[in-house]
């Protein structure tokens, strides 16, 4: 076995571990559980409502788009997370110690954040399936397609969370990611269709991928029905799968520079002058 197979292979076990981690630290997995229970009691209050001009519930056309959203929020501060909180403990100082050491360490942060994000999607979409019959019209067909909107979301947004992590000083740098990706939520049709809002507004939306998600979601999870309140009265699956492709070529070709970047700056002295900062803060 040669180094970089023996890095792969350790690198998808170290992403393992960390997945599994989540679930055996009592504060991760009362987070996780008060994050789905808060989407899934909001869904459940929005089931008799229903889309402007039609019958169909708004609460299931929300679902998909709550599973968009939660793609890029995730795929955006997930990845930015994880490279602040590891700079500032020297996790990410041994990895650049070791040999092959930064292929591994990001082959097992994308592992884990991939199946924390599956795990996500999963856990609120199962109980959505018994409360909205209509959701996944064609069955297993609209299950193939939703992984395949799932996986070309998460190389949309992984790559652009990781170089802004590689840009953030600090875990407390990640609220000014965070902030912006919340006010995208605001304007991009997740609670409510997209067509009820200014033109302009609309225009903005689509420029960023938290939008395309939540469209190629409902693509995938809704009834030709629901279509009647998009833009267009379109599902657009081109322009979905090409704006979402522009930003996986965007984040591709940023990460891999500014992480190197990052790597090459990261020293014994830069670390024990965060601690120093980290402290003082406490004091």
């Amino acid at each position: 076995m040669n180094a970089r197979t023996a890095t792969l292979r350790n690198g998808l076990a170290r992403g393992w571990i960390e997945f599994k981690q989540t679930w055996t630290n009592l504060d991760d997995v009362v987070g996780q559980l008060v994050f789905v229970t808060l989407f899934l009691g909001t869904l459940f209050f929005m089931r008799n409502a229903t889309l402007p001009g039609t019958s169909f519930s708004l609460g299931a056309a929300t679902v998909p788009s709550v599973l968009g959203a939660g793609i890029v929020f995730q795929g955006l501060t997930g990845a930015a997370g994880y490279l602040a909180v590891d700079r500032e403990d020297g996790t990410l100082l041994r990895a650049k110690a070791t040999p092959n050491g930064m292929l591994g360490y990001l082959l097992g942060k994308t592992t884990a954040l991939s199946l924390a994000q599956l795990t996500g999607l999963i856990a609120v979409l199962i109980p959505c399936l018994f409360v909205f019959s209509t959701l996944a019209p064609d069955g297993v067909w609209s299950y193939l397609h939703l992984l395949g909107v799932l996986l070309v979301g998460m190389i949309a947004t992984m790559p652009i969370g990781a170089a802004l992590g590689s840009l953030t000083s600090s875990p407390r740098s990640i609220g000014l990611i965070t902030l912006p990706i919340m006010g995208l939520g605001a304007i991009s049709g997740i609670f409510y269709p997209i067509t009820a809002l200014p033109v302009w507004v609309q225009d903005i939306a689509q420029v960023f991928p938290m939008y395309w998600l939540g469209l190629g979601m409902r693509s995938a999870l809704l009834p030709d029905s629901a279509v009647v309140v998009e833009i267009g009265q379109s599902w657009r699956p081109l322009p979905t799968l090409a704006v979402l492709v522009a930003w996986a070529v965007i984040g591709l070709a940023l990460a891999p520079v500014l992480l190197r970047r990052m790597a090459r700056r990261e020293a014994g002295s830069s670390l024990a002058e965060r601690r120093e900062k980290a402290m003082q803060r406490v004091g």
